[in-house]
């Protein structure tokens, strides 16, 4: 149990299938948003990370995959269940809602479908706090939580009615950061630890923006900025006692030719010339209010055909277009990926490591890109660092370790 008067009520809770043993101590799980590993290897290789840098001796040092689509929104849900997506039912940002008939964000609650880790140990009697970068994810992130949750994005509109707490600029110190900066995650990093020192949660969930891993490569000067400012928070929750563990919730890659020029398959473009306008639909899931950084371009889709068009045709052509990995049907891709079926177009399609997928060229608007086009999404972004400060007694032989993996690492395997 805990060793500060935390009054969790029970020694473990069981949650999606999984039992996670109650914190001994607080317990800090980060997603750094876009996290390629290779953003860490730099950044310590650059002298600037000395606590990440000095775990490869004292903590857990692993190498996961994430869920594909490798988006913010699965994978942020899939480690806070400690599940994929065919059982919480979030598998994008953005989705075709056959019932409404609608294309719509899949930041409601009302489509999770399953509890989160974070709901039950507050359940439990544990204290827990959410901190998110951006407000996408705190309805979701925070659903059924009794406790402490809201975002850098409207922290200054936080009350403790609706987000269980009030005056948090003034508890962290800064001003509210603009949605496009570095220091909108450095907001999420320094409440985190204000929120350790005054309200000495059991559990705290910390999930950043991914603006810098958009916008440049590892070993680049500012990536290793942003990583240095994160070393300094991490090495702050190691020292006020918290067994920390950082995963991502995807990788990031360049998605352009040599000469910086985005590579960009417009798949709705394709098939309108192919089939005739309205006979498919073409869903992105990366798609969300923050779309400056990406234009909504990922390489990951969904595509919906009509009874006119037989799938097996239109993947035939699909898979025919340079760039393109792989052309799935609905029930292959779901069951390779670990998705839900019924919110799953007729085709999945996802491009290679240096391409990405639009709907109609009229559609993107890139105007925003002031860097060469950075994006993620597909099975080339399903590499994450699972990372801790706290060394494992034995680990099992030749498993294969998820980003969802993270709660089970902290709780059942570092103490």
């Amino acid at each position: 149990m805990n060793a500060d008067p935390a009054g969790i009520q029970h020694p473990s809770v069981s949650v999606n299938g999984r039992t996670y043993r109650a914190p001994r101590r607080p317990l800090v799980v980060v997603c750094v948003d876009g996290c390629e590993p290779d953003y860490i290897n730099q950044a310590i290789a650059s002298g600037r990370t000395p606590f990440i840098g000095g775990l490869r001796e004292t903590g857990t040092c692993l190498t996961a995959d994430c869920v594909v689509p490798s988006f913010t929104n699965p994978n942020n849900l899939s480690i806070v269940t400690g599940a994929p997506p065919s059982v919480h039912g979030i598998c994008g940002n953005y989705f075709w809602d056959r019932d409404a008939n609608a294309e719509v964000m899949m930041n409601d609650p009302k489509y999770l479908r399953a509890g989160t880790i974070l709901a039950a140990f507050a359940a439990a009697g544990a204290k827990v706090a959410v901190v998110t970068a951006k407000d996408k994810l705190r309805a979701l992130l925070g659903h059924k939580l009794t406790g402490i949750c809201f975002s850098s994005e409207r922290a200054a509109e936080a009350t403790i009615a609706v987000n269980g707490i009030e005056g948090v600029p003034a508890l962290v110190g800064m001003a509210v950061p603009s949605v496009y900066s570095a220091e909108l995650s450095q907001f999420v990093f320094a409440a985190g630890v204000k929120l350790l020192e005054r309200e000495r949660p059991d559990v705290i969930y910390l999930s950043t923006t991914d603006y810098i891993q958009h916008k440049v490569a590892p070993g680049v000067g500012v990536a290793n900025d942003f990583y240095a400012m994160m070393d300094g928070y991490l090495g702050q929750l190691d020292a006020l006692g918290a067994t920390v563990v950082l995963t991502a919730d995807h990788g990031m890659n360049a998605k352009t030719d040599a000469f910086g020029r985005p590579n960009i398959v417009f798949l709705q473009d394709v098939l309108d010339r192919a089939y005739g306008a309205g006979t498919t639909r073409v869903i992105l899931p990366i798609t969300d209010p923050y779309v400056v950084h990406h234009g909504a371009l990922g390489s990951f889709a969904t595509v919906y055909v009509t009874s006119s068009v037989a799938a097996g045709d239109a993947a035939a052509k699909i898979a025919g277009l340079p760039g393109i990995d792989l052309v799935l049907p609905r029930a292959v891709a779901c069951a390779r990926f670990e998705l839900p079926e019924d919110r799953v177009g007729d085709l999945v399609v996802v491009s290679e490591r240096l391409t990405v997928i639009g709907t109609s060229a009229g559609k993107h608007d890139l105007s925003g890109l002031d860097a060469p086009l950075r994006s993620h999404g597909g099975v080339s972004e399903q590499r994450v660092p699972l990372i801790a400060n706290r060394k494992a007694a034995e680990l099992p032989a030749g498993r294969r370790w998820r980003n969802f993996d993270a709660f089970d690492l902290a709780l059942n395997h570092l103490q």
